[in-house]
């Protein structure tokens, strides 16, 4: 890609700025609703209907939740009798969708219970965010449209902002392409037991074409799906297809998720403003709209978050009673572009520029005052690419990727400072991104070795993507000789639990055999240890 600035108010407002003509040429006229800004002034004028006449059951994409606070946690749908359809199988009018909440899977203990509108502006999706939970609590959850029911979901709010729990444990999860793989992973995900939330690193969906057979599932699906998503409705279409899956919506009604997105949820490596095809910036912040809408509409994200055009704040801080603070990063949305190109490069004066970003000033900041001010006994950064170094050859001129953090140093370093600075001991930076398990220490110097360690990175394999993998990839040798802080290298399938409590955090790397058929079982390849004021991992 060239080198072009990253997005500013400018280019934005010469988003906002096309004539109808030129944007429906780019986007489709589904794509206008990309640009609504707020629910009142986007939704149907027009009184909900029950869902009474709805003729098949709208549930066909399942239930989730999301973001646990300590006294609510949002509740997410979407009604869709057809979900393949560029319509959902719905007319354009808005229906009124029952929810409950219990604290029994039986509900016979309801403890909250409502209404919600499933607007056609936002595909028909629901999200309600129940307040006056208890914390650290676990509750059942479900929908009501007419005569049809969802599934149960089961989620769990966080602890109290004081509590000192005895332990918490995420999934950490990442890189789903559909047409490469079954998702046997989110089956045995679903069924791990006590996790307080999943993690989603992102690659939720893929933007590339899927063809007649969604590749190794050898499963038809409509020939709309065989194209590169641009428009609004493409989003919306592949969301559904992924939605439609049996194992990611038995791991979303088992567990409430924490998302974040990488590039593949709008293109490839985008960069801010720029694309991989380097289209103009006007031109791609339309479809960087429309994805990030489709986005929101899909995830179970907050009012906050939904998006502002081509812009979504997604950056935000969840707290686990004094054990944990996480703070949730975006590494796409306010990046300079990649320097040298997107691949693996010798770094060169551009990727060593001291002024080069990879979160945006405005995230630098919000991510060190929240620093300062955590009380937490582990500092967690969910995020997306590489951010130890990684030398992928014993000798040099050693290239790195430069998409990842490698291409980012001052950017990195400015991080690290950051927490060391405001006295960050246990830091825990969960990646995803590589289709391949990691884990790291993160040190002072890299090229020494016996230099402190400031942290640990885990970085979760993919669900599905790339395939089945295998437990020692072709440069398995070249990389753990070049890297003596990378500690376990793994190129299966799989994700990664992670378990903290006051003493220390537990790391187990899971794999499944295979992707390529649906019914492959699934193992703990490694196990590590770190501990709280002492940190470096240590196999178990």
């Amino acid at each position: 890609m060239t080198q072009i600035p990253s997005p500013t108010e400018e280019l934005r407002a010469a988003a906002r700025r096309l004539d109808r003509r030129r944007f429906l040429t780019v986007t489709g006229a589904a794509a206008a609703l990309a640009f609504a800004v707020n629910l009142p002034n986007t939704a149907s004028a027009a009184a909900p209907a029950d869902g009474a006449a709805l003729p098949t059951d709208p549930f066909t994409l399942g239930v989730a939740s999301g973001d646990p606070l300590p006294d609510s946690v949002v509740l997410w749908t979407r009604l869709a009798p057809e979900p393949l359809a560029p319509d959902g199988g719905l007319p354009a009018e808005a229906v009124e969708v029952a929810w409950e909440i219990a604290a029994d899977p039986a509900f016979d203990r309801i403890v909250a219970a409502g209404t919600a509108t499933a607007h056609p502006e936002f595909q028909h999706s629901v999200r309600v965010e129940p307040a006056g939970l208890a914390p650290a609590t676990t509750y059942y959850y479900r929908f009501r449209a007419g005569r049809w029911r969802s599934e149960t979901g089961r989620t769990r709010t966080a602890p109290a902002p004081d509590a000192r729990p005895a332990a918490v444990r995420f999934g950490l999860v990442s890189c789903q392409r559909y047409d490469q793989g079954f998702y046997t992973a989110y089956r045995h995900l679903a069924a791990e037991p006590d996790l307080d939330a999943v993690l989603h690193l992102g690659d939720y969906l893929y933007e590339y074409p899927v063809n007649a057979t969604a590749g190794v599932r050898n499963t038809p699906v409509p020939a709309h799906l065989n194209r590169e998503t641009h428009t609004l409705e493409d989003y919306r279409l592949r969301y559904a297809l992924y939605h439609s899956d049996p194992d990611l919506r038995a791991a979303h009604a088992a567990h409430p998720f924490i998302v974040t997105w990488d590039d593949h949820e709008v293109d490839n490596n985008y960069a801010g403003a720029v694309s991989e095809q380097d289209v103009p910036a006007e031109e791609f912040l339309v479809r960087r709209a429309a994805a990030y809408r489709a986005y929101w509409e899909n995830m179970p994200l907050r009012a906050p978050q939904l998006p502002d055009g081509p812009d979504l704040r997604l950056y935000r801080r969840l707290r686990y009673g004094r054990l944990a603070q996480l703070d949730i990063l975006d590494t796409r949305q306010y990046r300079d572009d990649q320097a040298h190109g997107d691949g693996w490069q010798v770094p060169g004066e551009a990727a060593a520029d001291p002024a080069r970003t990879l979160l945006g000033a405005a995230q630098e900041r919000w991510l060190a005052d929240g620093w300062r001010d955590s009380t937490a006994r582990w500092n967690l950064l969910p995020q997306q690419v590489t951010f130890a170094r990684r030398r992928n050859r014993v000798e040099g001129p050693w290239p790195l990727s430069m998409d990842a953090w490698d291409g980012y140093p001052a950017a990195r370093e400015r991080l690290l400072t950051a927490a060391e600075r405001a006295g960050v001991d246990n830091l825990v930076v969960c990646t995803g991104d590589v289709h391949v398990h990691y884990a790291f220490d993160l040190k002072a110097d890299w090229d020494d070795p016996d230099s402190r360690t400031l942290g640990v990175e885990l970085v979760t394999s993919s669900i599905s993507s790339g395939g089945d993998g295998a437990e020692r990839p072709a440069n398995w040798a070249a990389l753990t000789e070049a890297n003596p802080h990378l500690r376990f290298y793994d190129g299966r399938r799989g994700y990664v639990v992670l378990t903290l409590d006051a003493e220390q955090l537990r790391a187990d790397f899971r794999t499944v055999d295979a992707v390529s058929t649906p019914d492959a079982g699934v193992g703990t390849a490694a196990s590590f240890v770190s501990r709280a004021g002492d940190p470096g991992l240590r196999a178990v």
